[in-house]
């Protein structure tokens, strides 16, 4: 079996949805993949140590967002639950030190089921969503190298954050496509630079090396996923992955950007 690639993709907030150029983009990027066993998602929006699992049982959805029209609380994915995943990710993380905890209530949130619902929207692919136990670059990276064991076995490993996040940008009375801050272009720029060039090591001390750093993430956990990202792809033998940019472009002035890497 060939291994399987990893993503990091920019989720968005749910009207992100109702972008059609986005829904494209996904959805053309997924016919390309090679079809996965099973999906291991990690999103911006679940913080929790020790690392934890999503339930291995049919629970509802977490409709982690508020304020927003109801069409998007109706919006359902129902793919199976992944119960051999979850044993094989506790053993790869156990055997790096990681404690993983289960919770059997927990179902997949927006970062997660969003980007889903439009790359495999016949939800028959069973997934699994991982918390992140911390935001420390090196940690994360750490725990993709040892989640890399799992791509051997079919399983799609996936990053779902955002390549700038900074809401004070967000007014959706705005063009979508408008011209985006210059501090998200700058970032954006330097992160295309440097994931091409295979600087990884920028990447993960992006705080001193990138440009508006702190502007483009007031708060690193939609720029953390990529770092699990980067080791899932590295794995634990020392192979430099190649990245390819799949999709690029600002919406509301948050940079789309994302990335498969092999």
């Amino acid at each position: 079996m060939t291994a399987q690639p990893v993503l990091y993709l920019s989720h968005g907030a749910p009207p992100l949805a109702d972008d059609a150029t986005w829904t494209r983009q996904l959805a053309t990027w997924s016919a390309d993949l090679p079809r996965p066993d099973q999906i291991l998602i990690v999103s911006a929006h679940w913080e929790d140590a020790p690392v934890t699992v999503s339930a291995t049982r049919p629970v509802p959805l977490v409709y982690d967002f508020w304020g927003f029209p109801q069409h998007y609380y109706d919006v359902t994915y129902a793919a199976p639950p992944a119960p051999g995943l979850a044993d094989d990710v506790t053993r790869v993380l156990g055997q790096g030190g990681l404690r993983v905890n289960r919770d059997e209530d927990r179902g997949l949130d927006h970062g997660a089921y969003v980007p889903l619902v439009e790359m495999f929207p016949e939800a028959d692919i069973p997934v699994l969503q991982l918390s992140m136990p911390t935001l420390d670059p090196e940690g994360l990276f750490a725990m993709g190298q040892q989640l890399s064991a799992l791509r051997e076995q079919g399983t799609l490993i996936i990053g779902s954050g955002f390549t700038t996040h900074n809401l004070r940008w967000f007014n959706p009375s705005h063009d979508s496509a408008a011209a985006p801050p210059a501090a998200s272009a700058e970032f954006d720029q330097w992160a295309a630079e440097v994931m091409a060039a295979g600087e990884f090591d920028a990447v993960l001390d992006w705080m001193d090396k990138a440009p508006a750093a702190t502007e483009a993430h007031p708060r690193s956990e939609h720029w953390a996923p990529l770092f699990v990202s980067l080791g899932a792809a590295w794995g634990t033998d020392g192979r430099q992955p190649e990245t390819k940019s799949t999709i690029d472009g600002f919406w509301y002035g948050l940079s789309k950007r994302s990335w498969q890497l092999t």
